[in-house]
Order: C-alpha cells, then sequence, then structure tokens
C-alpha cells in the first residue's frame, strides 16, 4: 500500500506548512477572513473535516454537504490546498444512541460514555458500518475536488480507546486468535496453560484480559496487545481501501503519535503513502528537543527513509498538561526547523484558528485569541516566509551509518507484569543510548528486528527481551559478516510466546556475544553500582557468566564486585559488546568505543546544545546546524563542509565556521555533496512489520 518511491508528499510544491482547521465552530463570514489570513501567512494545506462528522450527517440518513462544499471552494480560490478527513474519529450522538453498544468498555466492565472523542469499540460492527458509509460518501463527493491534496483518515488512532472488553471484543479477539493459532492446543502451548490450571478445551472459553483475581496470563495478555493494535489497524485499513477505489492518485496518511505504545506502527507504516507525526514537545523540559528528534528519526525510519510529515504541533502552549508552558520567542520556529533536519518535508500545526469553546480553549493556534495584533500571528508570518524559502529541501533524505533495533513486541513484553524489576521500561532504556548520539552529532534509523542490517557500520540494541530465534540469526549474520553490535541488558530472554529460552538468556544471541546470563540483579531504588571504569548503575545489573568474551568493564561495588559488567566479543569478522547493566547518561563511553571502531564518525564536531545534521538531494546537500542552548555557539565547518555555502535562511555566505545566538539556526545549501551523506540506502525502503 505505501509508495516509499513518493519524492514528494502532496502535489503541493515545496514544503508544506498550515495547519487543523476546524470551521465549524465558527459562522460561515468568518471564513473568508481566514481564508485571506491564511494567504497572508504562507500557508499551503490546511486538514479540514477531523471532527465533522455530526454537522456532515446530521441524522442516520441525513447529509449536509453544502457548507463543506463551499468552505472546500473558498480554500481552493485561495491557493490553500486541503487534507480532508474521514471525520471517523468522533462518532456522533445520534448513532450512539441508536447503537449504545458502539461505547468501549473497560477490564472492570465500566462502559465509557459519550461527550468527549474517540468513544467506539474497535471491534464494534455498528461502528464500522457507520464509519465506512461516511468516508464512501465523502470520497464519492471530493476526491476529485480541486483543493484536495491528501486524504487524513481517522484521527490519532488509539490516543483515548486502544483496546474494548465488551462480548464483541471478546468474539473478535477469539476469531483473531483462531487465526493465528489454528488449533486449541497449540493456543495452549503457546499461552503455557499448563501454569495454574489454565487450560482451555474450546476457543470459546477465551475471554479478553479483563480485572483478575492476581496476575493475568503474560502471553495472553502480549496477544491482547497485538490483538488490539490489529484492530485498529483494520478499521484503518477499511477506510484507505475506499479511499483508494474512488480517488487512487490523492495520496492517504493517518497521524501516529511519536513513539507510542499501543500501536505497531511497523506494521500500521505499511498502509501509510507517507508517514506523519503529531508530536507535542514540553517546552518546560530541558531535553524535550532531545526526545522530539528520536521521535522524528522513529517516523522518518518507518517508511524506509522517506521525507514523512510533521501534520501537528503546539504554535506555542497546549491545554491538557498539568501546567502548560507556552514556547517562548524563537522555540517555535527552531523547533519546526528540528523536524526538517530530522527528514520533514512539512510543518503543520493544532490549529489554525484558536478555539473559544470546548476542551482545547486554551491550546494555542497559528492566529490566537488577540488575532493578528498577538505575538504568536507574527510568529506564524515569519516562519511562513523562511519555510518558502526551504522549498528546494523538499524531498531530500538524510544517511545513517548506525541503527537502533526497535521491535513492539518486545516493547509490550518487557513491560508485562511479575518480572524482576518494574522499572525496566523500553522509553528509559532507549533515551541515554539516543541521547549520547544525539550529543555526538550521530544520526541514526531505527529498524525492526527483521531488517536487513547490511550496510550498517553499528547496530545498537538496548533492549530486546523479546527475540525470535529467526532475527537473532540476522544479527549473528550481520556481526559475523564484520558489523559491529551494541546489546544492552535484560536481551534474549524470552521467545516469540514470551515463554524463556532454553538456558536463560541472552538466549539465541549466546553464541554471538559469548557469555550466558546466570542470574539477574535488580538494583533497589535509590541505590547505584559502581563500575570499574567509574561509570555508575541504576535499576539493572546481571550476574554473567563470560564463554568467550573478554571483559571490557566490571562491577566494583555491590554483590557483583569483581565480575563482568561490561563485555567484547569478537565474533567471525566482527564485534558484539554487551552492557548487562543500566548506566543511563555513563553509556556514553561504551559508545564511543564500540562506534570509533566500527568507523562511524559525526556530521561535524559541534559544541553542547547544537544539532547537527545533513540532508542530500539529487543535486545539493543541506546541513542544519541548531542552537537549543542558552548561550551563543560557534561551530567551525570542516572536513567536507569546510567550503561552506549559502545559508537559505539568511541568503548570505557562510565560509569556515558558522556563529549561532541562542535558538538560532542555520540551513546551509552545500554545492557539492560528500560521500558519506547518500540517501539513507541502508534502511530497506519497504521495512514491514515484524513477524507475528
Amino acid at each position: 500500500m505505501s509508495r516509499p518511491g513518493r519524492t514528494r508528499l502532496t502535489r503541493v510544491p515545496g514544503l508544506l506548512y498550515g495547519g487543523d482547521y476546524n470551521p465549524e465552530q465558527w459562522p460561515e463570514e468568518v471564513w473568508a477572513e481566514d481564508a485571506r489570513l491564511m494567504r497572508e501567512a504562507g500557508v499551503t494545506m490546511v486538514t479540514v473535516g477531523v471532527f465533522s462528522w455530526a454537522r456532515l450527517q446530521p441524522g442516520p440518513d441525513t447529509w449536509d454537504f453544502a457548507w463543506f462544499d463551499r468552505l472546500l471552494d473558498l480554500l481552493h480560490a485561495h491557493g490553500v490546498a486541503v487534507d480532508l478527513a474521514t471525520a471517523t474519529a468522533s462518532p456522533p450522538a445520534w448513532l450512539v444512541r441508536a447503537h449504545p453498544e458502539i461505547l468501549p468498555v473497560t477490564a472492570d466492565g465500566v462502559r465509557l460514555e459519550f461527550g468527549s472523542r474517540q468513544h467506539y469499540c474497535p471491534s464494534s460492527p455498528q461502528y464500522r458500518a457507520a464509519a465506512l458509509r461516511l468516508t464512501r460518501a465523502l470520497a464519492e463527493r471530493y476526491a476529485n475536488h480541486p483543493a484536495l491534496a491528501l486524504w487524513h483518515i481517522h484521527n490519532e488512532y488509539g490516543d483515548h480507546v486502544t483496546e474494548c472488553f465488551c462480548p464483541r471484543s471478546a468474539a473478535h479477539f477469539r476469531a483473531w486468535l483462531g487465526e493465528r493459532y489454528g488449533t486449541i492446543d497449540a493456543l495452549n502451548h503457546a499461552w503455557g496453560t499448563a501454569f495454574w490450571s489454565q487450560r482451555y478445551t474450546t476457543y470459546d472459553e477465551i475471554e479478553p484480559p479483563r480485572t483478575a483475581p492476581g496476575p493475568v496470563n503474560p502471553t495472553q495478555l502480549l496477544d491482547w496487545r497485538r490483538f488490539c493494535s490489529d484492530a485498529l489497524l483494520a478499521l484503518h485499513r477499511a477506510e484507505r481501501e475506499i479511499l483508494t477505489e474512488l480517488g487512487p492518485d490523492t495520496p492517504a496518511t493517518t497521524n501516529f503519535m511519536s513513539m507510542f505504545k499501543a500501536l505497531d506502527y511497523w506494521k500500521w507504516a505499511q498502509a501509510e503513502d507517507f508517514v506523519s507525526d503529531d508530536a507535542y514537545p514540553d517546552p518546560a523540559d530541558p531535553h524535550a528537543h532531545i526526545t522530539a528528534s528520536l521521535n522524528y528519526d522513529l517516523m522518518r525510519s518507518l517508511n524506509g527513509g522517506t521525507p514523512w510529515l510533521l501534520l501537528e504541533q503546539a504554535p506555542s502552549a497546549v491545554s491538557w498538561r498539568p501546567v502548560n508552558v507556552p514556547k517562548k520567542p524563537g522555540l517555535q520556529r527552531l523547533w519546526s526547523l528540528q523536524a526538517l533536519a530530522r527528514g520533514a518535508d512539512g510543518i503543520m500545526y493544532f490549529q489554525w484558528r484558536a478555539s473559544r469553546a470546548g476542551a482545547e480553549k486554551y491550546h494555542s493556534a497559528l492566529l490566537p485569541h488577540r488575532g493578528t495584533a498577538s505575538r504568536g500571528w507574527r510568529e506564524t508570518v515569519r516562519f511562513g516566509a523562511e519555510l518558502a524559502r526551504l522549498g528546494d529541501i523538499a524531498g531530500s533524505r538524510l544517511a545513517a551509518d548506525v541503527a537502533i533495533v526497535l521491535d513492539w513486541d518486545s516493547w509490550w513484553a518487557l513491560e508485562g507484569d511479575d518480572h524482576p524489576s518494574a522499572r525496566m521500561r523500553w522509553p528509559d532504556l532507549l533515551r541515554p543510548w539516543y541521547t549520547a548520539l544525539h550529543a555526538r552529532s550521530i544520526t541514526i534509523t531505527f529498524v525492526p528486528p527483521d531488517a536487513a542490517l547490511d550496510g550498517y557500520r553499528a547496530v545498537l540494541a538496548p533492549n530486546l527481551h523479546l527475540l525470535r530465534p529467526e532475527h537473532a540469526r540476522r544479527i549473528a549474520d550481520y556481526v559475523r559478516g564484520g558489523g559491529h553490535l551494541v546489546c544492552g541488558p535484560f536481551s534474549g530472554v524470552v521467545d516469540g510466546h514470551d515463554h524463556i529460552h532454553d538456558g536463560g538468556a541472552p538466549g539465541p544471541l549466546r553464541e554471538v556475544l559469548g557469555l550466558s546470563v546466570d542470574e539477574f540483579w535488580p538494583v533497589p531504588d535509590g541505590e547505584t553500582v559502581t563500575l570499574a571504569s567509574g561509570a555508575e548503575a541504576t535499576l539493572w545489573t546481571e550476574w554473567i557468566v563470560t564463554e568467550g568474551a573478554e571483559t571490557a568493564d566490571g562491577y566494583a561495588s555491590g554483590p557483583l564486585a569483581g565480575r563482568p559488567a561490561v563485555t567484547r566479543h569478537p565474533y567471525g569478522s566482527g564485534t558484539a559488546w554487551y552492557v548487562s547493566c543500566h548506566l543511563g547518561e555513563d553509556i556514553g563511553d561504551i559508545l564511543d568505543r564500540a562506534l570509533t571502531a566500527a568507523g562511524v564518525r559525526p556530521v561535524l564536531d559541534a559544541p553542547e546544545g547544537v544539532e547537527v545534521t545533513v540532508r542530500a538531494g539529487a543535486r545539493d546537500t543541506y546541513l542544519f546546524l541548531l542552537n537549543h542552548g542558552d548561550r551563543p555557539a560557534r561551530t567551525a565547518l570542516t572536513g567536507a563542509y569546510a567550503a561552506g555555502g549559502t545559508d537559505l535562511l539568511t541568503g548570505g555566505a557562510v565560509h569556515g565556521h558558522i556563529a549561532l545566538e541562542p535558538l538560532g539556526a542555520a540551513v546551509i545549501r552545500v554545492a557539492s555533496a560528500p560521500g558519506s551523506t547518500a540517501p539513507d540506502s541502508p534502511t530497506p525502503d519497504s521495512p514491514g512489520g515484524t513477524d507475528q
């Protein structure tokens, strides 16, 4: 379904700019002013219809498209393209009251009510039928409208409801299990139902993992996570099929929510023409730009390194945190440029005009409550003009010598109940590794566990708790062929059924790592363990026994003092490192050793707080420098960039070095592309989903 060869996101030239537009919240006379101001601000596309279901279909057999016709015609007349949503994210009251079984049910048996959004059971046939009817009506009417540039399917799947425990969901779950396992004996084996007398004799005896007296079967919970992701994806695919049937030439996407645990985005990305993301970094968090960078690298990776779209972000403050801090002047610009630096081909926002009523009335907008007299409006206009000057960047891509393995199955299994430590959470294990790479100006790509690894200088696995033997063989072949692997703790522990591997951890990685794990040794809260190098471990340590691996660092305190902590194992023509503990920010020293040996080099040696990336197009290369710090920073242009180029933001020539004020940025066009910035070729164009 995806089209990774697409060079531009839509038919709209240059970089996309705009945001969500909700005209149903405003008198129609306001629309003309909005269209005029959009043109003034340089807006090229707006998202419409996201929450318009009740207005478009006021009753079961009543439709009102006349107002929507006028809206799309108005936008087209002002040169503003439309990202048209299918409006299925918020069923209207009449549908819910006619079919109350649509409403979702919690694990405790509570039926959630109407009055918010996403109030539907993903397995409800009544909801599905109504959503597809609406999607078809929209596609039949607007598939050939000249304003249409993009289909926007649903909105933020799983944001509020990722699962439902009603009888219809139970039946759907049983059918899904039947397709997965076939016989009930196969399911009993996979679920380990010999434990606690949980054996089933028929599929009819199986229910969703509702609230129970004690711990629920962990493989049942893992399969439930898989099922819930698939159930929502089935709804998405059903809408997509209608849009493809009636408007095959218009691309379609749905807005992801960064690194979102509930949905396996590797599988979801296969249903998109391109990936789009909603990202809301917290201005009160001094490290928010690093988390944003991580999420943007994921979005770029999900569809093989092709450009993606930042479909939502806040112009300033959001409305849903306990304390909603605005973005200080210049931060919105810097963070928007960061998305471009990480491969985005468009910068969109929520929303165009600030709402006066509803749950998001305090959320910022491109056109704030104060209107054109506001600081926010001035930033909206300024950035629109800047974005227009960067249009040639569209279609260019990033290169990555380093891959990080990400597996949703492993994430779900890692964070199950009744583990040695509840503190081992995938985002917390990943973040220090990524932070170290970000600080060193090393660009990464994420890959699924079944990805081809040839071409990467180094592969990092901060955690692979669940690891299938076939995926371990890929990793072993990569190292044997000359690759460099760095693997984090609590990896290779369970198989695809969440069963402990024979012989324990690291399971199928035992040979390539050259060690066995004798015992897990979690670190109590508030305590640390010192290593011989001076590094400190928290959360987790392991008693490991080397079987060919050499000790690169050892435990110097605590019950494991004198035992190996970090190992290095030559394997074939490559090297495999194992880090048996959680080192937090101290992981940087180990990564330096491993990446230096692998020949990984930074784009530039940048001062602290300065982010550096490179995008390469067919003719030109674009060097991004972003100063996230609170003081001026000077970065030397060396190596392939020593000759400098033209800063597209100012139009001025740059040679030798670039000086940036706090929150400053530069986008330098380099006329001749260095060899290290070829497109993201090591990443497969269509990475696919992990094996299920």
